[in-house]
């Protein structure tokens, strides 16, 4: 639990250093590889499925593998040095402080009304087309990611490592990027992904919910609307194609009293999500400081009470 403390506070301290290699880079290049390797010039739904599936346990299991080796390799030479680099790996793993950064970058850019440098900025965090969006829609797109990653980049990693060290908590993430990579509905990966999707689906099950019910208790500290919080949380967590996405979303949308979702450009298509929340006053800037804010919340709350719990209390 020291270890993984330590991995925290780290995360909250230094994000991601882009002087250090990130694991996420390698699994990365793992996934295209991989991909290259398995994939095959035919369009048979079933082999392509079957080749997918095959794909999720190779990268989700050389994470977990590697990570594990790495760190009882360290631990022979010296236990300490093993408790070490585990924390050094669970810092790699969370992504608090870099989601603020990357973030605030689009936030600054409004408040200088940049909006050119805050829709590129925004396209380095956002799936969607970002080149036309006029400041509201930049905002609500932010807060949005925010909201989402709370759970993928924060609070599921957490809940894995504690569960199972730092090899579970990069398996994790193994997953969320294969989901994020060839996860689509497209044409080219709609039979390839379908596995890498359904996996990160169900490991953020558990999740996504405790997320939306830790996000209750930030809005309650952060004096935000807590029970419309709730009220948003019970009315719209359906309110998206992901089973888990709209629990984050509608709990942020309730708190700050926003809506979210709405159409959105993706790979040139006009894409309609479902709204979220209800529109009780208008988007502005200061919503990206405070989705940023509440993450923190969140995030601080769902450590105390996930080391409460591994420690029985």
């Amino acid at each position: 639990m020291i270890t993984i403390g330590i991995g925290y506070i780290a995360d909250l301290i230094w994000g991601d250093p882009y002087w250090i290699p990130h694991p996420i880079r390698f699994i990365g290049s793992g996934i295209k590889n991989t991909e290259k390797a398995l994939r095959r010039q035919d369009d048979n739904p079933e082999r392509q499925k079957a080749l997918g599936v095959l794909l999720t346990f190779i990268i989700v299991g050389s994470a977990y593998l590697i990570t594990f080796l790495i760190i009882k390799a360290f631990s022979y030479i010296h236990p300490f040095l093993g408790y070490f680099v585990e924390a050094f790996l669970i810092f790699q793993i969370l992504a608090s402080k870099s989601l603020d950064v990357e973030s605030r970058k689009v936030l600054n850019q409004l408040n200088k009304n940049h909006i050119g440098e805050a829709r590129r900025f925004l396209s380095y965090i956002v799936g969607r087309e970002t080149s036309e969006l006029n400041e509201g829609e930049i905002v609500r797109a932010t807060v949005e990611t925010v909201a989402e990653n709370t759970t993928d980049g924060i609070i599921a990693p957490l809940f894995y490592i504690f569960m199972g060290g730092a090899p579970l908590g990069m398996a994790y993430k193994a997953a969320n990027t294969l989901d994020s990579m060839v996860g689509y509905k497209n044409e080219k990966y709609l039979y390839f992904g379908w596995a890498s999707a359904k996996f990160d689906d169900l490991l953020n099950y558990i999740p996504a919910r405790l997320t939306a019910l830790f996000m209750i208790i930030a809005s309650f500290l952060l004096k935000y609307d807590w029970k419309n919080c709730i009220g948003m949380i019970k009315r719209d967590r359906k309110n998206h194609k992901s089973p888990n996405c709209a629990y984050p979303e509608a709990a942020v949308a309730g708190a700050l009293r926003i809506q979210l979702g709405g159409t959105n450009i993706y790979f040139g298509k006009n894409v309609y999500k479902p709204t979220i929340g209800d529109s009780l006053r208008p988007l502005e800037k200061e919503d990206i400081a405070r989705s940023i804010k509440m993450m923190y919340a969140t995030s601080a709350v769902s450590f105390i009470i996930l080391m409460l719990v591994k420690m029985g209390v």
